[in-house]
Formats: structure tokens, C-alpha cells, sequence
């Protein structure tokens, strides 16, 4: 008799958590779209384009949470934000998800009520420079005035860089990175700082980009990824593993053209993934084929990386630390068992 009391009090702390972890999902499916806080505008990141669609890197993991919780990548609505503005609007409920090129670290992870969910992109602090200032490296910036967008980790790592060189440097803060991009190409600063994809992105807003080069210097560790808020830890698996499946999709070979055909095979890896076999989706709430749904309309992270920022893409960057771990790179995802 005690016995069948621990069980069905454990059954019902289990069915309690998991009523309680549900809410953002619940809510998500209840609004028919997905609330997703992007940045104010960085090409290969999270911009518009000549038609007025979000694109970028950020934005198709926006994309592949909607289509594996709502089954439709396009529901989503994108609320611009810059750097000051991004936690306190995830911490407010204003959105769901945070994809704004956001470096995870320890002071974020533990003090915001925020909880990061992967890495999407491997990244490091850089600079990129007026070519008139003849600078081949960060040691060639002594006494340079330096453009920062205010509140981010680049900000930060800055002062305690030059700080530890003995460099002498003036900072010119702002609060977004079109104030940034301004300040760097009216002639406030004569460089710029972020990290590395940023740069690229902010390049090509520049009205005469040939006029800047960007050092091939690197200061820090910047791994970018999703947010979600603390509490909800169903919600929190969701974002997770919706940008796992797209790394273990490209470990399979699966992709947005081929899927169709996959599905139909006997591999048994494959067959877990599209939910022909095994548990599918009832772990996370979702439905058997929440991750070929992902796939289907988004694409693989090879895809998507590719498509916004690698070969397919006007910024040409090269795979490096984000290649597969079998190729060399860092990503790396559980397996989907």
C-alpha cells in the first residue's frame, strides 16, 4: 500500500511539473505564433530584405522553433530590440524566445533568469578599421578612437584588453549598432568593435565598405545562441533541441531537398528523426514529426549557414569552429534517441 502511495505521488509531482513547465509552449500554440526578439538590423543575423521578410541565422532558429511547435515556420512575429533592451523584454514575457546574437556567459547565465539553450555560432571579438589607418593588428590601434555598441560583452572585453596591453584608446559607446555603424563611417571613431559575424554584417551597411578592412585579430570567446527564460523547462528542450536537430540532420545527410526520400528508407537513425519510430515528439509536447517538420521548411545547419552567412551568401564565411565536430568544428549535438 505504501508502495502504490510513493508511485502515485510521484505521478502526480511528474504531471504537476509538467502542467506547470508547459505554459509557454500552451501559449505559443493558444496565440498561433511564436514571439521572437531579433536585433534593430545585422545582415546574416536578423535584417529585412528588399521584399520585407526577416532573414538570417538568428531568425531561421526563430523559424525552427515555429516549425516544430506550431508546425509552420512563418509564424512568427520578430520584434526588433537592441542590446539594452533584449533581456529585460525576454524577462518580461514580451517574447519567447531571445535570437540576437547574444554571447553566453557565466554572469548571464546565472544572475539574468535566463537560461541559453545552444550554441548557433561560434564566435570571438573583433575589429574592423579604416584603411587609411595602415593597421595590420590590434596592436596597431594605440591611441585609436574605438566604436562600441553600449551594453554588450564586446564593451567590456574592450576596456580590459587594452587595459591589460597598457594601450592608450578613447571609447565611443552607443546604444545600437546603427549609431555604431554611423559613428564608425562619420568619422566619430576610426574603428569599430563587436564580434566577428557582426562585423562582417555592420561591413556591409557601410555606404563605402572597400574603405574598411577587418583585422584578423580575435580577443575573446563569443559562442552566440538562443535564450529562453528560467522556469519552464519544457519550453527551455524545445528551443534546445529544435537547433540540435539541425546539426544531427546534417550529421545524417538529411536535407530540406531529400527529406522526402529519407523518410522512406530503413535507416533507423533517419526513421527516429522524421517520428516513424520511437518516442517522436511526446517527450517535448510536440508531434512525431516536429523535427522533419523543421527540416522540410527550414533546412539543416549546414543549410541554414550556408544560405545566410557561408558560400550562398554575399558575407562568404567560412565554416571554421562551426563545421561539424567529424569536420573539424565544434558542433556537435546528442543523439537523438
Amino acid at each position: 500500500m505504501k508502495w502504490m502511495i510513493s508511485v502515485m505521488v510521484a505521478t502526480l509531482s511528474v504531471l504537476a511539473a509538467t502542467m506547470a513547465q508547459a505554459g509557454i509552449r500552451e501559449a505559443v500554440m493558444d496565440r498561433g505564433y511564436l514571439q521572437c526578439g531579433v536585433s534593430t538590423g545585422l545582415p546574416g543575423a536578423s535584417s529585412l530584405d528588399d521584399k520585407g521578410n526577416w532573414t538570417g541565422l538568428d531568425v531561421d532558429i526563430c523559424r525552427a522553433v515555429a516549425a516544430a511547435t506550431l508546425g509552420d515556420a512563418s509564424k512568427v512575429k520578430y520584434i526588433p530590440l537592441n542590446a539594452g533592451e533584449r533581456f529585460i523584454a525576454l524577462q518580461s514575457g514580451e517574447i519567447d524566445i531571445l535570437a540576437r546574437v547574444t554571447t553566453w556567459n557565466l554572469t548571464r547565465d546565472s544572475s539574468l533568469g535566463v537560461n541559453f539553450t545552444g550554441v548557433i555560432y561560434y564566435d570571438g571579438q573583433g575589429f574592423m578599421a579604416a584603411k587609411k589607418l595602415a593597421a595590420k593588428g590590434v596592436d596597431d590601434l594605440e591611441g585609436t578612437t574605438i566604436c562600441v555598441q553600449a551594453g554588450t560583452t564586446s564593451e567590456a572585453n574592450l576596456a580590459a584588453y587594452f587595459r591589460m596591453k597598457g594601450m592608450a584608446f578613447k571609447v565611443v559607446p552607443f546604444p545600437s549598432v546603427d549609431g555604431a555603424i554611423d559613428g564608425l563611417q562619420s568619422g566619430r571613431c576610426d574603428v569599430l568593435t563587436s564580434d566577428g559575424l557582426q562585423l562582417h554584417g555592420m561591413r556591409m551597411r557601410l555606404l563605402r565598405p572597400d574603405d574598411y578592412v577587418i583585422l584578423p585579430d580575435i580577443i575573446s570567446k563569443e559562442p552566440l545562441g538562443p535564450v529562453v527564460r528560467h522556469g519552464d523547462d519544457n519550453w527551455f528542450d524545445i528551443v534546445k533541441w529544435s537547433l540540435f536537430a539541425m546539426i544531427v540532420a546534417e550529421e545524417l545527410g538529411i536535407t530540406s531537398a531529400n527529406i522526402e526520400q529519407m523518410k522512406d528508407g530503413i535507416d533507423p537513425a533517419v526513421l527516429r528523426f522524421v517520428g516513424r519510430q520511437g518516442g517522436g515528439g511526446e517527450g517535448l509536447g510536440l508531434r512525431a514529426d516536429w523535427a522533419a517538420q523543421i527540416i522540410r521548411q527550414v533546412g539543416n545547419y549546414g543549410e541554414v549557414f550556408d544560405r545566410n552567412i557561408g558560400k550562398q551568401s554575399s558575407l562568404k564565411i567560412k565554416r571554421g569552429l562551426n563545421n561539424l565536430w567529424n569536420q573539424g568544428g565544434l558542433m556537435y549535438a546528442p543523439p537523438m534517441e
